[in-house]
């Protein structure tokens, strides 16, 4: 199911209980991305990729064996 498919499914429903329809699909998409893209500017990622993957001890075999 794709978001527009959704968001008829979820209007039909808060129509038949009486409630608010939510909002459409993608309203918010640009002040969320804006908002994330803040964060990273004030809170930067630190380390690098493979440093978070070194949880194995040294000379451990790997998962095929080899």
């Amino acid at each position: 199911m794709d978001a527009i498919q959704q968001h008829l499914l979820d209007t039909y429903r808060a129509a038949r209980l009486g409630e608010p329809a939510p909002p459409p699909p993608g309203r918010h998409d640009r002040t969320t991305l804006r908002d994330l893209y803040r964060h990273w500017l004030t809170h930067p990622p630190t380390g690098s990729r493979s440093a978070r993957h070194r949880s194995d001890p040294p000379g451990s075999p790997s998962p095929s064996g080899v």
